[in-house]
């Protein structure tokens, strides 16, 4: 009876139209409902595994009879039956699940930290990673469990750096066509390392295009108006890379990575270790770079400042450096691009007598920041 009124509260709205909910208060309420719905379906699933009611069918498993009668791939129908299992061990994120106040990926990173090493402390510190779920964006969440998991278990997060950095693998081979495809895998500061430079060659090219089509197209040329995509672009740029190796002579200098640290006293009996995308490190990984990194330290006063001059147009130079630190993201609340992508903007802007200071410089990607001259950005808590 139940699941029938389900069936028919979705068909009433199917046949109203998705276009009456489109506005921010239903999409925002519509996201919540389908979370409470996942929560309560893995719940059902947990139930139908311990019944043990798939085996009347002949199915070896839970996992098999979800992935076979309701023809789901079978990682799909895995996490379906682990998730219902480990939720049992975590009775508050289950709650807040339930209330729809948490989603499925908050619910899968807290069941990462339940295990044997971490139970007592989990069983303790709960409540409070689910009120910092409930307030924080993903990104932002993902980074605090993983400093949890850091501190609860450290010699097991460096085992897992150890781990995961031993899955890296990258395959290139030709097509029977002569095509080559490939798929790559790298940890996090290899990744890091790749994915800065691909990108940074993908846009000197797409400066390149720009140019080419507002001679081709005139002052206002399109996205549409490119003679390459952003995907034959990263293509290009990774050829473009192998190319420059082949000129580098033997004798000059690897290009080293760069890893800021930024220590203050709270954090200095702590543990501050992430990568300028805002991934985390566990410290043992920054070991084997230490010999070929850079090492940049950057040194706050009380006021948190670090200053190179205030009579300057532009950002840059130490002041534009700290302000990258400081923010390390676009500060438009809906936006997460990385500090070494965005622009320096000044709060109160320099033609109405704003200086060139960290305190009055900011970090909005050149969207946010061109959307800012049409009005001013939302500020973020």
């Amino acid at each position: 009876m139940g699941t029938d009124a389900l069936a028919q509260a979705i068909d009433e709205l199917v046949v109203e139209g998705a276009s009456l909910y489109g506005d921010a208060e239903s999409v925002t309420r519509l996201v919540h409902e389908l979370s409470r719905l996942e929560s309560f379906t893995t719940c059902a699933v947990a139930q139908f595994d311990a019944s043990g009611d798939w085996a009347q069918d002949g199915a070896r498993n839970a996992t098999a009879w979800i992935a076979a009668m309701c023809r789901i791939p079978r990682t799909m129908a895995r996490r379906f039956v682990r998730r219902g299992r480990m939720l049992r061990r975590l009775p508050v994120t289950a709650g807040a699940w339930e209330e729809g106040s948490i989603a499925a990926p908050h619910v899968d990173l807290m069941i990462g930290l339940a295990r044997e090493a971490t139970e007592t402390v989990l069983a303790r510190d709960e409540a409070m990673l689910v009120s910092q779920a409930k307030g924080l964006r993903f990104k932002q969440f993902a980074q605090t469990v993983a400093y949890w998991d850091q501190l609860a278990d450290p010699d097991g997060t460096e085992e897992a750096a150890e781990s995961r950095r031993a899955r890296r693998d990258v395959y290139l081979e030709a097509s029977i066509d002569g095509m080559y495809l490939g798929k790559m895998t790298l940890d996090p500061i290899s990744g890091s390392i790749v994915s800065g430079e691909l990108e940074r060659i993908e846009h000197e090219m797409f400066v390149a295009d720009w140019a080419k089509a507002r001679e081709e197209a005139g002052a206002r040329p399109t996205v549409s108006d490119l003679s390459r995509t952003p995907a034959q672009r990263r293509a290009d740029a990774l050829v473009e890379m192998a190319t420059r190796s082949a000129l580098v002579g033997t004798d000059a200098p690897r290009p080293a990575p760069l890893f800021s640290v930024l220590v203050d006293w709270p954090t200095l009996s702590g543990r501050v270790c992430e990568l300028a995308e805002g991934i985390v490190l566990a410290p043992g990984e920054l070991v084997e770079w230490l010999g070929s990194a850079e090492l940049e330290r950057a040194v706050m006063g009380p006021k948190g400042r670090i200053e190179v001059g205030t009579t300057r147009r532009l950002f840059s130079g130490a002041t534009r450096r700290a302000v990258e630190l400081r923010d390390r993201e676009c500060r438009h609340p809906l936006c997460d691009v990385t500090g070494c992508r965005c622009q320096a903007d000044h709060i109160v802007p320099w033609s109405q007598g704003g200086a060139t200071t960290q305190e009055n410089g900011r970090l909005l990607c050149g969207f946010h920041n061109r959307l800012r001259n049409q009005r001013p950005p939302p500020q973020r808590e």
